[in-house]
Formats: C-alpha cells, sequence, structure tokens
C-alpha cells in the first residue's frame, strides 16, 4: 500500500506493551485496519530485530500492510521491507534512495518547512512530521516537541507528498492532525499500551473519518 493511502500507522515499542510480544500487538492492529507498520524497537539489538522483522514481513505480506524499518537500510534489506524511515541524523534520504532503489518507499522525520521540502528533494515518499502533541517514546529537542497542527498545515502546504503526524496523537485529537492536511498518523503507545490493541486501531481510524468541529461550529447547540 503506497503512503497516500496510509491513514494508521503502527510504530513498535515492546516496552510499552505491557508483556505482549511486539508480534502479537502488530496482528491485532492489522485485524484492526492499520496500513502500515514500522519496525522500531530501539531498545533490542540487531540479531533480535532482525528475526523479529522476519515474522512481521511474512504476516504483514499476507495483509497488503506496508513495513517499514527505523533508521536500519541494511535490516531493510535484508528482511525484504517495503522500506525505511530516517531521521535528521540517520543516512540521507538520497543515500537510502540509492541503497534501496527506486521501488522502495523512503520516509524521513522533519519537524520544519525546510526540512520538509529538503526531504522532498532528496526523494522521500513521505514524511513524518512531529512531534505534533509532545513525546516520552524519544529525546526530542524542546524547539521540535509539540509543534501542533499548525505546523502540519504549514508543512502540507509546502510540499506535495503525503505528510503523516506523529507524537502524542490519540483518538480524541487525531482528527485535527488529518484537518491540518495530514494524510494519516503514527502512533506507538494509543495502539501499543491499549488493552485492545485491535479496538484502538478501530478507534484511531474512526476518528480520522469523522468531520471535527470548530468551537464556533457548535456555539447555540444544547
Amino acid at each position: 500500500m503506497a503512503p497516500s493511502n496510509w491513514r494508521t500507522y503502527l510504530v513498535t515499542q515492546a516496552s510499552l506493551s505491557a508483556g505482549r510480544s511486539t508480534a502479537e500487538i502488530a496482528r491485532k492492529a492489522i485485524a484492526g485496519g492499520v496500513d502500515a507498520i514500522q519496525l522500531r524497537e530501539k531498545d533490542t539489538d540487531a540479531r533480535a530485530r532482525y528475526e523479529l522483522g522476519r515474522e512481521l514481513r511474512e504476516f504483514t505480506a499476507e495483509a497488503d500492510v506496508a513495513l517499514i524499518v527505523n533508521d536500519r537500510v541494511d535490516l531493510a534489506q535484508a528482511i525484504d521491507a517495503d522500506g525505511v524511515h530516517v531521521g535528521q541524523s540517520d543516512l540521507p534520504v538520497a543515500v537510502a534512495r540509492d541503497l534501496l532503489g527506486p521501488d522502495a518507499i523512503v520516509g524521513c522525520s522533519t519537524s520544519t518547512v525546510a526540512e520538509a521540502r529538503r526531504a522532498e528533494a532528496d526523494g522521500a515518499d513521505y514524511l513524518g512530521v512531529g512531534s505534533i502533541y509532545g513525546t516520552t517514546s524519544k529525546s526530542v529537542a524542546e524547539h521540535k516537541d509539540g509543534i501542533g497542527p499548525e505546523r502540519v498545515a504549514e508543512i502540507t502546504d509546502a510540499v506535495s507528498i503525503p505528510v503523516v503526524g506523529i507524537g502524542g496523537i490519540t483518538a480524541d485529537n487525531a482528527g485535527l492532525v488529518a484537518d491540518a492536511g495530514a494524510t494519516g498518523v503514527a502512533v506507538i503507545s494509543e495502539i501499543t499500551a491499549a488493552d485492545d490493541p485491535r479496538a484502538a486501531t478501530e478507534a484511531l481510524s474512526a476518528a480520522l473519518e469523522a468531520p471535527t468541529q470548530s468551537p464556533s461550529s457548535t456555539e447555540g447547540q444544547p
């Protein structure tokens, strides 16, 4: 599935799964209709990520769900993933593209219009924009944490590739990110830490499809 069709995007992190395996969380998210899964698992070694990646690749391929690898181009190649997602301190987008070829999906994390334009020019297929509402999953510079839907709107106006919002997104605020122009949203804890990851995925999808109401549109209503 191409990034332009992604609505819900799961980024894996076993430490938030309440003792459940990443594969179990991923399967339930797929049952709930998730469109893409990113193999992150920063706390595990390369061998463990490789073995997990092989398992994820098998059932994501069956479900036509995109499998993306965080940072590691070599791991993406080894498990035949659909692509890779790089940050501002990782391999440049153009290098990842050269290594993976024209058919791979290459995503890039951005938080400013300048970064977004550069990533698009270098050949990124989509942007991960954030942190929208703040994040506890990784260390983020203060000026990049909690940038809000307004920045999403600025970036979507500046580029022509799909934008996925990330950082503190829940079913309660996902609609605002979509209204700002994001194609979809990426989450970690909203699905991974949920008691029912399938239901959480479904709720996130529903929130993205439901129109949001501005305060002025509800004036005069009981």
